[in-house]
Protein backbone atom coordinates (compact mmCIF):
# COMPACT_ATOMS: atom_id res chain seq x y z
CA UNK A 1 0.00 0.00 0.00
CA UNK A 2 1.61 3.64 -0.82
CA UNK A 3 1.15 5.77 2.02
CA UNK A 4 1.49 9.53 1.73
CA UNK A 5 3.03 12.21 4.65
CA UNK A 6 0.81 14.26 6.34
CA UNK A 7 1.92 17.24 4.72
CA UNK A 8 0.67 15.99 1.41
CA UNK A 9 -2.35 14.47 2.87
CA UNK A 10 -3.16 17.73 4.11
CA UNK A 11 -2.17 19.69 1.02
CA UNK A 12 -4.70 17.34 -0.90
CA UNK A 13 -7.83 18.82 2.06
CA UNK A 14 -6.93 22.04 1.63
CA UNK A 15 -6.74 22.28 -2.42
CA UNK A 16 -10.67 20.11 -2.45
CA UNK A 17 -11.37 22.87 0.72
CA UNK A 18 -10.56 25.69 -1.18
CA UNK A 19 -11.62 24.58 -4.78
CA UNK A 20 -13.95 27.24 -5.52
CA UNK A 21 -12.17 29.98 -3.97
CA UNK A 22 -9.87 32.67 -5.76
CA UNK A 23 -7.43 35.56 -4.45
CA UNK A 24 -8.44 38.86 -4.98
CA UNK A 25 -6.38 40.08 -7.74
CA UNK A 26 -6.61 40.23 -11.82
CA UNK A 27 -6.25 37.66 -13.13
CA UNK A 28 -7.91 35.67 -10.57
CA UNK A 29 -5.94 32.79 -8.79
CA UNK A 30 -7.18 29.83 -7.67
CA UNK A 31 -7.30 30.13 -3.41
CA UNK A 32 -4.91 27.16 -3.35
CA UNK A 33 -1.97 28.92 -3.80
CA UNK A 34 -1.94 30.99 -0.92
CA UNK A 35 -1.70 28.08 1.24
CA UNK A 36 1.03 26.42 -1.13
CA UNK A 37 3.59 29.26 -1.10
CA UNK A 38 2.60 29.76 2.83
CA UNK A 39 3.98 26.03 3.36
CA UNK A 40 6.87 26.40 0.72
CA UNK A 41 7.96 29.76 2.40
CA UNK A 42 8.02 27.61 5.93
CA UNK A 43 9.98 24.91 4.19
CA UNK A 44 12.31 26.76 1.85
CA UNK A 45 12.57 30.37 2.93
CA UNK A 46 12.17 29.48 6.45
CA UNK A 47 14.05 25.99 6.69
CA UNK A 48 11.33 23.99 8.88
CA UNK A 49 10.68 20.80 7.36
CA UNK A 50 8.68 19.73 10.35
CA UNK A 51 5.64 17.74 8.85
CA UNK A 52 2.90 19.04 11.20
CA UNK A 53 3.96 22.77 10.56
CA UNK A 54 4.14 22.07 6.51
CA UNK A 55 0.59 19.95 7.15
CA UNK A 56 -0.85 23.03 9.23
CA UNK A 57 0.86 25.77 6.76
CA UNK A 58 -1.89 23.99 3.79
CA UNK A 59 -4.32 23.97 6.37
CA UNK A 60 -3.82 27.45 7.86
CA UNK A 61 -7.24 28.77 6.24
CA UNK A 62 -9.38 26.11 6.44
CA UNK A 63 -11.65 26.47 9.47
CA UNK A 64 -11.92 30.42 8.82
CA UNK A 65 -12.41 30.35 5.32
CA UNK A 66 -14.08 27.01 4.27
CA UNK A 67 -16.94 24.98 5.65
CA UNK A 68 -14.29 22.81 7.52
CA UNK A 69 -14.28 22.55 11.34
CA UNK A 70 -11.93 22.00 14.01
CA UNK A 71 -13.59 18.45 14.95
CA UNK A 72 -13.39 17.31 11.02
CA UNK A 73 -9.54 18.67 11.60
CA UNK A 74 -9.18 16.17 14.46
CA UNK A 75 -10.43 13.45 13.37
CA UNK A 76 -8.51 13.57 9.83
CA UNK A 77 -5.64 14.51 10.68
CA UNK A 78 -4.57 15.03 15.04
CA UNK A 79 -4.82 17.02 17.63
CA UNK A 80 -1.67 18.98 17.32
CA UNK A 81 -2.38 19.72 13.61
CA UNK A 82 -6.05 20.77 14.47
CA UNK A 83 -5.13 22.88 17.35
CA UNK A 84 -2.36 24.79 15.35
CA UNK A 85 -4.96 25.73 12.41
CA UNK A 86 -7.35 26.32 15.73
CA UNK A 87 -5.05 28.94 16.86
CA UNK A 88 -4.26 30.55 13.79
CA UNK A 89 -8.26 30.81 12.91
CA UNK A 90 -10.64 33.82 13.88
CA UNK A 91 -13.90 32.63 15.75
CA UNK A 92 -16.09 34.16 13.43
CA UNK A 93 -19.41 33.88 16.66
CA UNK A 94 -17.29 36.90 18.13
CA UNK A 95 -18.50 40.22 17.26
CA UNK A 96 -15.46 43.05 16.08
CA UNK A 97 -13.41 44.32 17.50
CA UNK A 98 -13.17 41.63 20.57
CA UNK A 99 -12.42 39.13 17.62
CA UNK A 100 -9.40 40.58 16.24
CA UNK A 101 -8.43 41.04 20.50
CA UNK A 102 -9.62 37.50 20.58
CA UNK A 103 -7.18 35.98 17.68
CA UNK A 104 -4.04 38.18 18.67
CA UNK A 105 -4.05 36.84 22.25
CA UNK A 106 -4.41 33.26 20.88
CA UNK A 107 -1.51 33.59 18.78
CA UNK A 108 0.68 35.60 21.05
CA UNK A 109 0.69 32.90 23.83
CA UNK A 110 -0.18 29.97 21.12
CA UNK A 111 2.69 27.49 20.15
CA UNK A 112 5.81 28.35 17.93
CA UNK A 113 4.76 26.27 14.95
CA UNK A 114 1.31 28.80 14.50
CA UNK A 115 3.93 31.53 15.29
CA UNK A 116 6.03 30.67 12.20
CA UNK A 117 3.07 30.19 10.27
CA UNK A 118 1.61 32.96 10.67
CA UNK A 119 4.73 34.72 9.64
CA UNK A 120 4.71 32.68 6.58
CA UNK A 121 1.43 33.66 5.92
CA UNK A 122 2.08 37.86 6.09
CA UNK A 123 5.02 36.83 4.38
CA UNK A 124 3.08 35.67 1.25
CA UNK A 125 0.58 38.04 1.56
CA UNK A 126 3.00 40.86 1.44
CA UNK A 127 5.23 39.01 -1.32
CA UNK A 128 2.29 38.57 -3.50
CA UNK A 129 0.44 42.10 -3.37
CA UNK A 130 1.72 44.31 -6.08
CA UNK A 131 3.79 47.33 -4.64
CA UNK A 132 1.42 50.07 -5.76
CA UNK A 133 -1.29 47.71 -3.82
CA UNK A 134 0.63 47.61 -0.03
CA UNK A 135 -1.07 49.23 2.31
CA UNK A 136 -0.49 50.59 5.84
CA UNK A 137 -2.62 48.00 7.00
CA UNK A 138 -1.11 45.15 5.56
CA UNK A 139 1.86 46.37 6.94
CA UNK A 140 0.38 46.90 10.41
CA UNK A 141 -0.10 43.09 9.81
CA UNK A 142 3.56 42.25 9.20
CA UNK A 143 4.87 44.28 12.02
CA UNK A 144 2.35 42.79 14.27
CA UNK A 145 3.09 39.19 13.54
CA UNK A 146 6.95 40.15 13.89
CA UNK A 147 6.01 41.89 17.41
CA UNK A 148 4.63 38.21 18.96
CA UNK A 149 7.16 35.79 17.07
CA UNK A 150 8.82 34.86 20.12
CA UNK A 151 11.13 32.55 19.98
CA UNK A 152 11.15 28.93 18.40
CA UNK A 153 13.19 26.42 16.36
CA UNK A 154 13.25 28.55 12.66
CA UNK A 155 11.63 31.57 14.35
CA UNK A 156 14.56 34.07 13.67
CA UNK A 157 15.67 33.53 10.38
CA UNK A 158 11.51 33.72 10.07
CA UNK A 159 11.99 37.37 11.49
CA UNK A 160 14.89 38.50 9.75
CA UNK A 161 13.25 37.77 6.16
CA UNK A 162 10.30 38.68 6.83
CA UNK A 163 11.93 41.85 8.59
CA UNK A 164 14.09 42.30 5.31
CA UNK A 165 10.49 42.07 2.93
CA UNK A 166 9.03 44.62 4.84
CA UNK A 167 11.41 46.82 4.87
CA UNK A 168 11.76 46.66 0.46
CA UNK A 169 8.18 47.48 0.84
CA UNK A 170 8.09 50.87 2.84
CA UNK A 171 10.95 51.80 0.85
CA UNK A 172 8.95 50.75 -2.92
CA UNK A 173 6.35 52.81 -1.76
CA UNK A 174 3.89 50.35 0.25
CA UNK A 175 2.23 52.53 3.13
CA UNK A 176 -0.95 53.76 1.54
Amino acid sequence: MITTSLWQEAAAFAARAHRRQQRKDQPKTPYFSHPARVAMTVAVRFGCTDETVLASAYLHDVIEDTTTDYDELLERFDREVADIVACLSKDPRVVEPERERQYHEQLATGPWQARLVKLADVYDNLADAPSDDISRRMLEKVDWALKIAGEGPHIAEAITLVRQLAETARREGGST
